[in-house]
């Protein structure tokens, strides 16, 4: 038997796919987003290498201005493919960065987005406002760009799962034509 299905508003509704037993405001993950349709919009792999179209390079680019939007977040490792985008993120607690102004005043109005940013996790967080940014740019030159509705995440529970997986996410390149199956 599957899941329970809840409605809201008389509709249905898509359990979680994050585990309810971690609250995603701090840990280290290993992240895949994907297009809709796996469509390739960020460029193609010609002899083994990944060329970047001029979404791809915003893709690429955007990743590595996380830290800059999010401080609390780390991308010490990520590829860009045609039609998907691998990280490895780092959150940090919140007492691992205390001069983020991530807590909101706590009244009035505030403290009902203040209760929202709890509930959703600095994960979360971090990868709508990647995707919202890459879409913004992604579609002013091609209209149809959207992304897969939900993003996969592994939480990284030890240093060999984190080497397995840097290791993937260096080869995957490479490994393209291989197949699409994961392997770390």
């Amino acid at each position: 038997m599957g899941p329970v299905k809840t409605t809201f508003h008389n509709k249905f509704r898509i359990p979680s796919a994050r585990a309810d037993w971690h609250d995603y405001n701090g840990g280290a993950y290993f992240v895949t987003i994907c297009t809709q349709n796996r469509e390739h919009f960020f460029g193609e792999i010609e002899n083994g290498e990944m060329v970047l179209s001029e979404i791809g390079n915003y893709a690429n680019q955007n990743i590595s201005e996380i830290p800059q939007h999010n401080p609390y977040a780390e991308i010490p490792l990520w590829v860009v493919m045609p039609d998907h985008v691998h990280m490895i993120v780092i959150i940090k607690t919140f007492d691992d960065c205390r001069d983020v102004p991530w807590r909101v005043s706590t009244d009035g109005k505030n403290k009902r987005m203040q209760d929202i940013a709890n509930k959703q996790g600095k994960l979360s967080t971090m990868i709508g406002g990647f995707k919202q940014s890459v879409t913004r740019f992604a579609r002013t030159t091609q209209p149809c760009f959207a992304w897969q509705t939900r993003y996969y995440d592994r939480i990284i529970r030890d240093q060999n799962e984190m080497n397995r997986i840097a290791n993937y996410i260096e080869n995957n390149v490479a490994k393209w034509n291989e197949g699409c199956e994961v392997d770390y």
